[in-house]
């Protein structure tokens, strides 16, 4: 194991929030932290420079999509996937098991691992917790995930109780697989939304004891209120000196309320993808710059924003760019969007700091309405 030390510098004495900070040998992570997502090697239409200028500390990678293109020995060739991309901060990949499961009708769960089809061309693979740390180790990213089974919803209790079975023993083996030098491995957490389930897969994943914990199979598809019920119930099993990792969620509520219940790193997709599509998050809700209310809207998209598309752009110019098909459209949201999310999270860590946490979190979520476009 690399230089790997996480340090609890405070908690919040309203609740489950945390502040710490995550030394790694590419960096401090400051907790709470948001993880942008590079998919392939990329965070979509953002340089690494800009990411690293919005005060992104860490990005999350994907090993199932890095391993079908370019490949991982391309990247190893190239001299690990910081160099590849000319990223130097650290860099998290997940393990490619939600990838591989969410194909469904292309893939054949075992013992061994997964069968499965490439959504590109239809060519058999397959992974295992073997194939997916030696994917990773060729990657080199600072933290790698164990290969999990990840239980969709709703799924039977019987379902759930087989695959957190067989999480538990790919992560003894992703445990046991070779790393890349300074490579830490965390283990994550299954159960579906089973209290009873979840509590048996904590006991059996802290027993491995890695350096760090995931919380999976959440935020795919359950309600936010069962999503919250199971989170109060199974961060408290895990270890308090040790990172806490809510995985697929980026919601700006989602990310007060997951703060609140002892999550201490997320990732998602959201942010980036929702720009791409003409949606823009503000602290009062959604903004769709491609509806024809916006046409003559020359207000910056968040009044008070100080990030580059507020500072330059109107709502009206915006959705101009999206009706155009203009690539500066999806270029501009995702500036906005990023600097929005990371944001939040800046305002997370200094309320925890200021002791207000609670406070901030309710007036936060006071004013925000995520599912309407309220502008």
């Amino acid at each position: 194991m690399g230089f790997f030390q996480f340090d609890l510098l405070k908690k919040s004495p309203q609740g489950g929030a945390r502040l710490g900070i995550l030394h790694t040998e590419r960096g401090d992570i400051h907790t709470p932290v948001f993880m942008p997502v590079g998919t392939q090697a990329t965070v979509k239409t953002m340089t690494p420079q800009e990411v690293e200028e919005l005060g992104a500390e860490i990005i999350l990678s994907n090993t199932y999509h890095l391993y079908l293109r370019p490949g991982p020995e391309i990247i190893r060739e190239a001299g690990g996937l910081h160099k590849f991309m000319n990223w130097q901060r650290p860099i998290l990949t997940d393990s490619g098991g939600f990838q591989v499961f969410s194909l469904s009708s292309l893939r054949k769960i075992t013992d061994d691992g997964v069968h499965f089809r490439s959504h590109l061309d239809g060519s058999q693979h397959f992974i295992g917790p073997e194939e997916s740390m030696k994917i990773q180790a060729a990657l080199g990213s600072d933290i790698a995930m164990a290969f999990d089974e990840c239980s969709s919803y709703p799924c039977s209790y019987e379902d759930a109780l087989e695959g957190l079975d067989r999480t538990t023993r790919w992560a003894e083996r992703s445990l046991k697989a070779p790393h890349a030098p300074g490579q830490v491995v965390f283990g994550i957490v299954q159960g579906s939304v089973f209290p009873e389930l979840r509590a048996r897969s904590a006991r059996q994943i802290t027993g491995l004891d890695f350096p760090g914990y995931a919380i999976g199979g959440l935020s795919v598809g359950e309600p936010k209120a069962m999503m919250y019920e199971i989170l109060e119930y199974t961060t408290p099993l895990l270890p308090e000196n040790k990172p806490r990792y809510l995985m697929g969620v980026g919601s700006a509520d989602c990310l007060w309320e997951g703060v609140a219940r002892g999550i201490d790193m997320f990732d998602c997709v959201l942010p980036t993808r929702v720009a791409r599509n003409g949606t823009a998050f503000t602290s009062q809700g959604k903004v769709v710059v491609r509806n024809a209310r916006y046409a003559r809207d020359f207000s910056p998209l968040e009044s008070g924003c100080n990030c580059y598309t507020c500072r330059n752009f109107t709502r009206a110019y915006l959705r101009h760019l999206f009706h155009a098909g203009e690539m500066l459209g999806p270029r501009l949201l995702t500036i906005h969007n990023l600097h929005f999310t990371l944001g939040v999270m800046e305002k997370i860590r200094q309320s925890i700091k200021d002791d207000c946490f609670q406070e901030a979190k309710e007036d936060f979520l006071q004013h925000y309405n995520y599912n309407s476009d309220q502008q």
